[in-house]
Formats: C-alpha cells, structure tokens, sequence
C-alpha cells in the first residue's frame, strides 16, 4: 500500500478528482485569501492612516512600507515552503501538514495584528501573515498538479480562482461588517482556520515514502530554486507573463481606497472599495470557471491568456481616462470578466510547464514569486507616481501598459497550445 501511494505522489494523474474533492481545495484557498484581503483592503490602510499622523510619513508611504515588506517575505515564504513540501514525507502526505500549520499560523498572526500599537508591530505582523499563510498556499497550489489531470487542470483552476475571488470579497465583507479594526482581523482569523478543515480531514493526502526523496544537502536544496530561462523557456515566458499582468492588477488594487477617498471624493469610500470589489467578483465569478472549462474542452491555454490580458488592460487605461465612480463602477466589471478568464486558464498553463513531478511545489512556489513580487514592485512604482508624477491617471495609464506587455508576451510561449 505504501509503494502504491509514493509512486503516485510522483506520477502524472489520469483519474479525474471528483467535485467534493474540488470543492474542499477551493474552499480552504478560500479561507486563505480571506487572510489575505481582509487586511489588504480595508484593515492595513486604516491602520495607516491611524498611525501616520506624526510619524513623518503619509498614508500612502506607510502602507506601501508594510505591504512592500509583507511582500518580500512572501516572495521567499512560497517557494520556500512548496520545497519543503515536496520533500515531506509524515503519514499525512506532503501537503495536508503544511496547509495545517500555515492557517494555524496565519490566524495567529492576524490576531497579533489586531492588537498593532504602530509602524513596527503592524509591519511585523503583516510580516508573520505572510510567512505563514504562504506556507498554507503553497501546499494548496501544488495539491493540483499532484492529484488532477492535466485536461481537468482549466476547470479546477476555475473553481480554486472562484474561491480565491470569494476570499477577496469575503475578507473585505469581514474586515467592513466587524465593526472595527481589531474584530475585523479576528473574524478573518477565525475564517482562515475553519476554511481549511473540510479539506484536511475529509480527503487523505498522497504519501511521499523517503526513499522517494532526493538526497538532502544545503547547497544543492538552494541550488534548486534557479529554473533556468535557457532549459526551461516556456516556464519563463509563463513566469514573465503572470508578473507583468498581476503587477498591473496590483498597481491598480493599491491605493483603491485612497483613490476613491481623495480623487473621486467618494463619500464613504470603505463602503466604495466593498462596492467595487462586489461589482469585480460577480463579473470574475461569471468566467472563472466557464473560461477555464472551455480551455480544458478546446485544449488550448494561449488564446484565452492573450485575450483576458488585453481586455484587462482597456479596463485598467479606462481608469485613467474616465475618473469617476461610474467609471470605476465600469472598469471594474471589465476588469472581472479579464481576470476570471486568466485566473483559471493561466494556473493550467502554469502546471503544464512544470519541469519535474519531484519538484512541483517548489516549482509553482517559483511561479508564485510572480504573484508576490508585484506586490513588492506596485508600491515602489505607485507612490511616486501619484505623490510626484502625475497622479492616478499616469497610475493606471503605467499599469494599462504593463498588463498589455503581458498579454503580448504570452505568444513566446511554445509547449504549450
């Protein structure tokens, strides 16, 4: 039985996963964007603005420190944890132990959040979140590749995209109706926790016997996170693809609140960013995963990148030219449509240009730095840009520009139809 279960740790799966199977992932991805969003959206940019006054720095300039340094430790936290991931091999398999503790670890580290006095604590506790539920996240992703064929990868991807979505919306929902600050990052803490427990006490994970495993040695685990662009070219140009168009979503998500607060003079612009946000996922919600089934029946990826990226990029660019709620109402719902298609059809892309099965969390943990180094890149690009170049319309004309970059480039991409 335990020769059985290791080989198909490691083996292409043929047997398509059933709908409860999908469900329970997409559920505990749920619970972890909710960890995520809530802060990000509504409860990092309060504490910003609590803490700024006499600090020597604006809103803007304090938000972009803590999320740009969050985002540095999820840039090494993913990749990190999807290695270590694939070289675990406890009774309950590869990735069920680390999906555990990474939400455990995540509730914990929004509750230290909550109680935030200023600058350091806020930074470090966003520091702890992303750390931890990096380590949730990766084991998720690679969960995929591991149990779901490859002509299911689009419609999986779907429903874990949907769920990723729902994460937004309910983490803002959560962080807006607490009714404060310190209950909104507990409500979301409780949600990471209780997300993830279908997944890891209904389905058994598959189990990596130590034999299977490579020969451990520091310099060679380092050595490992360097895919080269030469060998591998598909998964670069993949790779530069999803950074290009997540840093243009991440340009445009930054500084929504303050957006619709000193731009748009909204009149209660948390309600505003809850609106948009709602307006953006039903949209999402309409394609993700329609747009990932229909690529898994063609079996073409491509075509539906190409297209989701330049709509996307018309949404974004009508952000700088039409500057009203309206407008924002609008771009939006375009916005939706383009990112629910590309959510899902681009993580199947993703895993079909994996190198080896040994190393599939770590790989997607690589592909997943796309993800996070946006969110390193965004704040460094946009706080001078609206603090000294022109504002948000030059904001969101950079950002139009970037996400069309890479639509176009999804074209190098050869492997894969």
């Amino acid at each position: 039985m335990t020769t059985t279960r290791a080989s198909a740790a490691l083996a292409e799966p043929v047997e398509r996963v059933g709908r409860g199977w999908t469900v329970a992932l997409s559920l505990a991805n749920g619970a972890i964007w909710v960890g995520w969003f809530g802060p990000l959206q509504i409860l990092l940019a309060s504490q910003a603005g609590d803490f700024a006054p006499g600090s020597g720095m604006s809103k803007e300039t304090m938000l972009a420190w803590v999320t740009g340094a969050g985002a540095v430790v999820s840039l090494l936290a993913n990749p990190f944890f999807g290695a270590l991931s694939d070289r675990t091999t406890a009774r309950r398999g590869r990735r069920t132990p680390w999906i555990v503790a990474g939400a455990a670890g995540g509730a914990l580290s929004l509750l230290l959040l909550a109680g935030a006095g200023g600058l350091w604590t806020m930074t470090l506790g966003w520091c702890l979140v992303q750390l931890t539920l990096n380590a949730a996240f990766a084991a998720v992703t690679a969960a995929v590749p591991d149990r779901v064929p490859r002509l299911q990868r689009g419609s999986v991807g779907g429903w874990l995209g949907a769920a990723q979505i729902l994460g937004v919306v309910g983490g803002t929902g959560l962080a807006t109706a607490a009714g404060g600050v310190g209950a909104g990052y507990t409500a979301c803490a409780v949600f990471t926790v209780v997300g993830v427990l279908p997944y890891v006490l209904r389905y058994e994970d598959l189990r990596l016997a130590p034999e299977d495993r490579s020969p451990w040695s520091w310099r060679g685990f380092l050595a490992s996170f360097w895919l080269s662009p030469r060998r591998h070219p598909d998964l670069a140009w993949a790779w530069l693809t999803r950074f290009l168009i997540n840093l243009s979503n991440s340009l445009v998500l930054l500084y929504l609140l303050y957006y619709l607060r000193d731009r748009l003079h909204y009149s209660d612009p948390d309600r505003g960013v809850l609106v948009l946000t709602a307006v953006n996922s039903l949209t999402l919600m309409a394609t993700v995963v329609a747009g990932g089934v229909w690529s898994d029946r063609v079996g073409r990826r491509k075509p539906f990148v190409v297209w989701s990226g330049v709509l996307m990029a018309v949404a974004t660019a009508a952000l700088s030219g039409w500057q009203t709620w309206p407008g924002a109402v609008v771009a939006s719902a375009v916005l939706g449509i383009g990112f629910g298609v590309f959510t899902s059809v681009d993580f199947a892309l993703m895993t079909d240009v994996l190198p080896k099965a040994l190393d599939r969390g770590k790989d997607l943990g690589v592909i997943n730095v796309a993800n996070a180094l946006p969110q390193v890149a965004a704040p460094v690009l946009a706080a001078p840009i609206v603090t000294y170049l022109g504002g948000y319309r030059v904001l969101y004309l950079v950002a139009a520009v970037i996400g069309l970059a890479g639509a176009v480039l999804v074209g190098r991409i050869r492997g894969v139809a």
